[in-house]
Formats: structure tokens, sequence, C-alpha cells
């Protein structure tokens, strides 16, 4: 989804800082055979109102066994889910912060 995603992104700078971090950062490709699966786990969340690529993308992380979705994305933060913990980048690296002094 990513991928998928990032292609239709219309800012070239953006685009490139994202398949960046793709190329270095450990990525899960969860390909076809899981469509169902995906769809499935994304099913709730286009109940409750987050659009369908935003529900397959949270659901695609949480197949991946992901702890954290970070987004940008005000409308599909209110969402809430037991299944993976859902931030801004603003507050993933102050948990990140907080990790490290407790080390």
């Amino acid at each position: 989804m990513l991928r998928f995603e990032n292609s239709k992104n219309p800012f070239e700078t953006k685009r490139q800082t994202i398949e960046n971090f793709c190329r270095s950062n450990r990525i899960v490709h969860i390909d076809a055979s899981r469509a169902a699966a995906v769809r499935q786990e994304a099913a709730e969340m286009i109940k409750n109102g987050v659009k369908a690529k935003d529900a397959c993308h949270v659901a695609s992380a949480i197949l991946a066994g992901c702890d954290y979705f970070i987004s940008t994305d005000d409308k599909l933060l209110k969402h809430k889910s037991e299944k993976i913990t859902m931030l801004n980048p603003v507050d993933f690296i102050r948990i990140c912060e907080v990790s490290d002094n407790d080390n």
C-alpha cells in the first residue's frame, strides 16, 4: 500500500523521500496472496468511515506485525485500534525519545 500510495504522490521531493525510506529500512511486503486477509482486517475500519485505501494500508501494517502506524492524516489518526498504535510523526518521535531515556 505504501508503494502504491506513494506512486500517486504529486510531490516529487516527498515521493523521493518515501522511496529512500523504503530502500533504507526493513519493509515487510504483504503480497496478493494475503489480499483477503487485508480486506477482512480493513472491513471494520471502512464501516467506521475510514477510506478504503487508508484502511487497507493500516490493515497491511497490522498483518505485517507492526507496532505503530505513522501518518499525518488527522482524520485517519482519529480511528483507534487495539491492534496497532496510530500516531503522527511528532508523537512517534516523543515515544522513541522516552524509550531511549529509559535505557
